[in-house]
């Protein structure tokens, strides 16, 4: 998901950052806009650290003519590539420009090109918050249908107690993942099982065998699911990452509980989604207690785990079912192997091993393997907007589905 973030010249504009924070953990791409007064209480440098974007600061470039030209229509650009605009600190002063249509600088410029969703978090004086004039401006911008996230009362700035702080964080964030999945319903009546995540099989209490994977890319896809309107179900292995919102989630360790609870959920599902980089083997017998080390060499008897996959390619059914093929060469040759001998609808495979792709990163490139022999390639882009594209290839499997067999 693309969202701008503008942010307007209020004490809560350090505030900001940790929103831009937790937007890119929820698999955004973060645009910020700063206004004048923003930059008096936060530097660009800041945002442009934690979101890898360019921080727009003005209208128009102090560089060459070439470059001015660009940047004059550049909040057109920016309006067109984003999904969700989300404003915090929404001060006075920007909230009167909006309601009233003023386009004075790069922010309330870019609103009026805006068709998208609009999310604003006022912040101010609790006097200004309950002047007629700043609640004539709330309600205009109301009744255009944008979603306000109210000030909370609390100590402000300025010394007083009242109406006027900016809301929690994640409040703003909840607010902006709520005004994207209204933009697209597509996947309401889908129940969609997803898994994630490494496994860890266990050698002794104290040691295992795994794998780099993050799961990112699998909370990306519920995430987005979620977003779509879908009943999501996510399995997911021993992970560093927080629960996707409207979203069951399911933690696992190891193999066998992954297999396990993927066939309990398995009736309920219409989709299933098989990210998770399930451990290929597992010790034979596990000891009761911790192996020495010696200066012996070691070998350890491994046998296989359950291949879920290929199962669910045989007890499928009607449901689609998308499976993920990590490789290191190959791409294409593999994906097509796995797509035919796991019954897949579908297979998503990215090469893994590189600096900004793959397991860790939250950037992806891949390559999805159709049954008709068809390969799509989309190129490298956020762990979401990777999400969002297979989802939308998913849709299109469905919808074939339904035309040839009515359901």
């Amino acid at each position: 998901m693309n969202v701008i973030l503008g942010v307007g010249g209020g004490i809560a504009a350090y505030k900001a950052a940790e929103l831009a924070r937790v937007l890119i953990q929820r698999y955004c791409r973060v645009q910020v806009v700063l206004t004048a007064g923003a930059q008096e209480f936060v530097r660009p440098l800041t945002f442009a650290t934690l979101t890898q974007q360019k921080v727009i600061t003005d209208m128009f470039s102090s560089e060459s003519a070439e470059a001015t030209l660009s940047s004059a229509v550049e909040h057109i650009a920016v309006a067109q590539n984003n999904e969700v605009l989300v404003v915090a600190p929404a001060t006075a002063n920007v909230l009167a420009k909006m309601a009233h249509g003023i386009a004075d600088d790069f922010l309330s410029t870019l609103y009026l090109a805006f068709t998208g969703p609009v999310v604003l978090a006022p912040a101010m004086n609790d006097k200004m918050w309950a002047h007629a004039a700043a609640q004539a401006n709330m309600a205009i911008l109301r009744a255009r249908g944008h979603r306000i996230v109210e000030p909370e009362d609390g100590f402000l700035a300025c010394g007083t107690t009242g109406p006027g702080r900016l809301a929690e964080i994640t409040r703003i964030a909840d607010a902006v993942v709520e005004a994207a999945a209204g933009t697209a319903h597509d996947l309401e009546g889908e129940t969609v099982l997803v898994t994630a995540g490494p496994t860890q099989e266990p050698i002794d209490p104290v040691r295992y065998i795994s794998n780099r994977s993050s799961g990112k890319m699998g909370y990306a896809i519920a995430e987005a699911a979620a977003a779509r309107g879908a009943d999501v179900v996510l399995i997911s292995g021993p992970v560093n990452l927080p629960a996707p919102r409207c979203v069951r989630l399911i933690s696992i360790r190891t193999a066998q509980e992954m297999h396990h609870r993927v066939f309990e959920e398995l009736e309920a599902a219409s989709i299933v989604v098989k990210c998770a980089a399930v451990a290929d083997f597992r010790m034979k017998e596990v000891p009761v207690q911790k192996i020495k080390k010696t200066a012996a060499r070691m070998s350890l008897e491994l046998d296989p785990t359950p291949d879920i996959l290929a199962e669910l390619g045989r007890k499928k059914g009607d449901r689609l079912l998308i499976g993920f093929a990590a490789e290191t060469e190959n791409l294409r040759q593999e994906a097509a192997r796995k797509l035919e001998s796991k019954n897949c609808d579908m297979v998503v495979a990215n090469l893994v091993g590189t600096e900004d792709t793959g397991f860790e990163a939250d950037t992806n490139e891949v390559v999805l393997a159709l049954r008709n022999g068809e390969f799509i390639e989309i190129p490298k882009a956020s762990k979401r907007e990777i999400a969002s594209e297979i989802l939308d290839q998913v849709l299109k499997l469905r919808l074939a589905r339904t035309a040839v067999h009515g359901r």
